[in-house]
């Protein structure tokens, strides 16, 4: 259902709905108003008081209406779209949050329902960042978006107690012999000695794999 609501400053004037559209009431006329796109993507509409026509986007006033939000210059509150559409500007769509959160949030599709946590294909793993003085931080890859997301948690945690944010590098060498990490592919090698020459047995996503496969072949060899 559709709701209409007074937007402040503007009562008797205009109004805004849940679903992100706006009306005018001039004149005694309802009227839906045509909403134009700024050039950071943004839909936004004009408002004229007095003969003062100022620029508004429809997310900032579906959240002044519904979401009580009273923009005050510092940013520190932002309106965000859930989906990163910034297009749908239904109110449930919407929501605010620090400007941390935000400049945190995975803005590609939202593959994670924890901020500062984002799902990497190409390596098969989650990554963490934060955003620290507007400098993007990686806290590293994981194997579960819940572990991403602590070290995530940790690091707001330091730098509120000023102290090391940590970091989860990646393991580079190996206990097992025959095994080694290869960074460009970001996958653990295996290879072993036969007659003087170096034998490549394969490359694997788990340590524990590229030593099973050189004890493997060492036993081959061995019979």
């Amino acid at each position: 259902m559709e709701i209409f609501k007074d937007i402040p400053g503007y009562e008797g004037m205009y109004q805004v709905s849940n679903l992100g559209r706006v009306k005018s009431l001039k004149c005694n006329r309802e009227k839906i108003l045509k909403l134009g796109v700024n050039n950071r993507g943004y839909l936004r509409v004009g408002l004229c008081n007095r003969g003062k026509i100022k620029t508004i986007q429809i997310h900032q006033l579906v959240a002044i209406a519904f979401l009580n939000h009273t923009p005050d210059g510092t940013m520190k509150i932002v309106v965000d779209h859930k989906d990163n559409d910034k297009l749908n500007n239904r109110l449930s769509n919407l929501q605010l949050i620090s400007t941390r959160e935000n400049s945190s949030k995975d803005k590609k599709g939202g593959t994670s329902k924890y901020t500062g946590v984002s799902w990497v294909k190409e390596r098969n793993k989650w990554k963490s960042q934060i955003t620290i003085n507007g400098k993007i931080k990686r806290l590293g890859y994981f194997n579960s978006e819940e572990e991403a997301s602590k070290y995530y948690q940790d690091a707001l945690k330091s730098i509120e107690e000023d102290t090391e944010v940590k970091i989860n590098k990646p393991k580079t060498s190996s206990k097992y012999k025959g095994v080694t990490w290869v960074k460009e592919r970001n996958k653990w090698k295996s290879q072993i000695t036969i007659n003087g020459k170096i034998k490549h047995i394969g490359s694997f996503k788990c340590e524990l794999a590229a030593h099973h496969a050189y004890q493997k072949k060492l036993a081959e060899i061995s019979k």
